[in-house]
């Protein structure tokens, strides 16, 4: 049980550190879990619930925000991301991601969740990192109020390219909102903020198939990935935003293409 033990704390410093920035959380764990020998039906049952974690990290340090979407009478006069209005952009963008996910979840579960796909993802991703994020753009959304439901649902269509494990689903909104106008610090909130609805659903939903996969013995080990991921999820958000004000993307996307290279060298030898 201590191996065990140990390697949830490792596993949830991963999942808390990567979730909301543009390198592939689920990449990250799943080539963790491999150089550290964490398989089975156990790990991954338990690499779905310490996402929990991080999700729960966002609404911590989004409350009011989130507080805005319910639909009283003051919040629904706001307009913009608050009451019914906020509703509706936040539904809009989880769409695409809610409708295709079911469909493929599967396929991917049986062909890309190993560290060769995983790979390939992350080095596409950096270059697309790299090429989009140069520092030179002019946003026109300043603030996440000013979403349109148009770049909402593009936004959520952009989502779906990370149903491949290694892509980031952090990247491909952040990035995708970028391209539709966003300045850069205004799409990563909205992407922590649509994070919530679309990961506690995708978690619900991998959990629940994966239900005959937990025993009340490993509750230790869910309880200490799960408390990791999220005192680490607080930090890397923080410090994700700060680095967000003065500078591109670049770097993750340079870090992604080396990692995406490595595994590629170490798996072809």
């Amino acid at each position: 049980m201590a191996a065990e033990t140990w390697k949830a704390f490792v596993l949830g410093v991963v999942e808390g550190l990567t979730e909301f920035i543009p390198v592939s959380s689920t990449g990250h764990l799943i080539l963790f879990g491999d150089a550290i020998e964490f398989h089975g039906e156990l790990a991954s049952t338990f690499e779905i619930f310490i996402q929990l974690g991080a999700i729960l990290a966002v609404v911590y340090l989004y409350f009011s925000r989130f507080l805005s979407l319910l639909p009283t009478t003051q919040n629904n006069s706001k307009g913009g991301l608050a009451g019914f209005s906020g509703c509706i952009k936040l539904a809009v963008a989880c769409l695409p991601a809610f409708v295709l996910g079911p469909l493929v979840h599967s396929s991917i579960k049986a062909y890309l969740f190993f560290p060769a796909p995983v790979a390939i993802a992350l080095i596409a991703g950096g270059v697309v990192l790299i090429a989009v994020d140069r520092g030179d753009r002019n946003p026109s959304v300043l603030d996440v109020d000013s979403l349109s439901l148009k770049q909402c649902f593009g936004i959520g269509v952009c989502q779906c390219a990370a149903l491949w494990p290694g892509v980031s689903r952090s990247g491909a909104t952040i990035i995708g909102g970028m391209l539709l106008g966003l300045e850069r610090k205004v799409a990563a909130e909205f992407s922590f903020l649509l994070a919530v609805p679309v990961m506690f659903a995708a978690v619900i939903y991998d959990l629940y198939k994966s239900r005959a996969a937990f025993e009340s013995d490993d509750l230790l080990v869910f309880a200490i990935g799960f408390i990791v991921s999220f005192v680490t999820a607080i930090i890397a958000i923080r410090f994700f935003l700060k680095l967000l004000g003065s500078h591109t993307m670049q770097p993750f996307g340079y870090y992604r293409v080396v990692l995406g290279a490595v595994v590629l060298g170490l798996l072809f030898l």
